[in-house]
């Protein structure tokens, strides 16, 4: 007898094939049969009719940070809403394992590097995670069965510095010695299940007390070595970020990327490739990296978003603001001096020169202050201007647009959010969107889940791309937004038995209703630990979520059951070869 039988459901399988009905059975956490005859599946404890629905695998997002959020929220909310069953964490260089039981200090500091360098709640993570852990092994021993998704955590290199090198980590080499005992300590992880390594060298990722994180002093011997040392487990993988990553890769940083993937013979995946018609050599330079690995025994995978995520900002609180050259000083001083500074017509007019300049990169297309949309406000005085559009408020007071948008913010004691309106949102941008999602090295991803958690929401990505190909631009049609979102990435990390909807694969499942699957406005809802806030998105149109069987999503709320499966490289992942999976 099956566990339970799914009836009359449009089954869009994850493979790129067409749709077509069916009745799909579970047993064991399982699918144990799938048949378009129906009745001819057997029995079932409960069943429930799909008629109208669709069936497909739950959703693999590559690129997230629930390393700390799984402790006090084991269903990755509001990802898990949306349909995705299985994440990919410890990104970027950081992991809140190994620590170094001999510095008890090592755990604060991580904390606030998180809090700084990924935007998470720092009382968040004081109060909601236990840190009972030392090892990377006792790190994952301490998710095992207390979640509701599956998930794989790569292993950070910041980490693995600082448990060797102490303070040193920031700023230092490691002898022969050290190096040695870094690559013992990162095998040690890997065998307890780590993904493989992660490591950044962007310049915008900076430790709590303001320097650049640990991994960014590594120079390219200590990573091609541990890339070599990737090599030597199986089912695993490498992510590295570097400053290219915002904007466009240097020959250097090509140079690094592509002899990390075939020092390892694995793949290496990068966030995020931003794509905008108004740059149109980016494109091709970024994937260039890709051609030259192919070309040399390895693959480099760039993960892209198939939606433009909203981003709020503030002139009161980190944000990408901070990283134009020029401004981080200014917006970190304490918040009277800080008015004072934006209310001088010099500050104001030299901010403005170097968030236009060449210097200011990929963060020059922040400089359009006209286009800002004005969020929450707080002051008597702001009443009516939520919503608003700076521009539109700058000529009715016959002002500059940044300094219409700073007096606002100075109003609100430089509590207003801010929301800019994004500059790749034209035909031409989504048209070459869809060409580039065509490239064989190009996966749909970058979420960033977990992170930023007052500044942005990129965990709706699955069901708002979804809601657009059926009733919106239709870029691609349905089977292949599926298989883009589950067995593709399932196929780059090597995941045993998920991605697809079939017999004898593990029942990751979302059903939905095809005529309203969409998510809803970000909203700012106060339930982390220690009241902090963070964006929130309500799926809609999502049926059921079901991971390993178990339901954990009935119409968009919690279950309550917490099926998931903490995945181990090599146990829950096979490896991947460089020449495509």
């Amino acid at each position: 007898m099956l566990d339970h039988l799914i009836k009359g459901a449009t089954v869009v399988d994850g493979t790129g094939a067409p749709p077509y009905t069916a009745d799909v059975g579970l047993r064991d956490g399982l699918i144990a049969a799938i048949t378009q005859q129906p009745g001819a599946a057997g029995t079932a404890k409960t069943t429930q009719d799909a008629t109208g629905l669709i069936l497909t695998p739950g959703f693999v997002d590559p690129h997230t940070h629930y390393d700390a959020q799984l402790f006090w929220d084991p269903f990755a909310t509001p990802s898990m809403n949306h349909g995705v069953t299985t994440v990919a964490g410890g990104n970027c260089g950081f992991t809140l394992a190994p620590l170094n039981p001999a510095r008890p200090k090592d755990a604060d500091y991580t904390r606030r590097m998180m809090s700084k360098v990924e935007g998470m709640s720092l009382k968040a993570l004081e109060d909601g995670v236990d840190w009972s852990w030392t090892s990377f092994a006792e790190y994952l021993d301490a998710l095992e069965g207390r979640i509701a998704v599956n998930a794989g955590f790569m292993v950070g290199h910041c980490a693995l510095r600082r448990h060797v090198m102490g303070p040193d980590a920031v700023g230092g080499q490691p002898s022969p010695a050290q190096l040695d005992q870094m690559l013992a300590l990162f095998h040690e992880s890997m065998a307890a299940g780590g993904w493989g390594l992660s490591t950044t060298q962007s310049s915008t990722h900076s430790d709590g007390d303001g320097k650049p994180v640990a991994s960014r002093h590594a120079r390219p011997g200590e990573l091609l070595a541990l890339s070599r040392a990737v090599g030597e487990h199986e089912g695993t993988q490498i992510e590295a970020i570097t400053a290219g990553c915002l904007d466009q890769f240097a020959d250097a940083e090509i140079d690094l990327l592509v002899g990390m993937t075939t020092a390892a013979r694995r793949p290496l995946n990068w966030n995020v490739l931003t794509i905008d018609a108004a740059v149109p050599q980016r494109v091709p330079r970024q994937l260039a990296a890709s051609e030259r690995a192919r070309a040399e025994g390895g693959r480099i995978v760039a993960l892209t978003m198939p939606i433009l995520t909203p981003m709020n900002m503030s002139l009161g609180t980190f944000c990408a603001l901070n990283l134009i050259p020029g401004w981080g000083d200014i917006l970190a001083l304490p918040v009277p001096d800080r008015i004072a500074k934006l209310r001088d017509p010099a500050v104001r007019a030299e901010m403005l020169r170097r968030a236009n300049s060449p210097e200011a990169g990929v963060f020059r297309r922040l400089a359009d202050f006209g286009r800002y949309v004005i969020g929450d406000t707080y002051s008597q005085v702001n009443n009516g201007l939520s919503g608003r559009v700076v521009r539109d408020i700058a000529a009715e007071r016959g002002q500059e647009p940044f300094h219409t948008l700073t007096e606002i913010c100075a109003n609100d004691n430089l509590r207003t959010i801010l929301w800019p309106m994004p500059s790749d949102n034209d035909p031409d941008s989504w048209e070459l969107r869809r060409r580039t999602w065509e490239h064989e090295d190009v996966l749909l991803g970058g979420s960033d889940a977990g992170a930023h958690l007052d500044r942005m929401c990129g965990a709706p990505y699955t069901t708002r791309f979804l809601g657009d190909c059926l009733r919106g631009r239709k870029l691609v049609p349905l089977e292949r937004a599926v298989r883009m979102l589950t067995d593709d990435p399932a196929r780059l990390f090597g995941l045993r038995g998920r991605g697809r909807l079939t017999e004898g694969y593990h029942a990751d499942l979302v059903l939905f209703d095809p005529e309203r699957i969409a998510a809803g406005t970000a909203t700012l809802v106060h339930d982390l630990p220690g009241d902090s806030p963070r964006l929130d998105s309500r799926a809609q149109g999502i049926h059921s979520v079901r991971v390993n069987g178990v339901e954990t999503i009935r119409d968009d709320k919690v279950t309550g059951a917490i099926p998931g499966t903490v995945l181990r490289s090599g146990r829950h992942t096979r490896t991947v070869s460089t020449a495509g999976g």
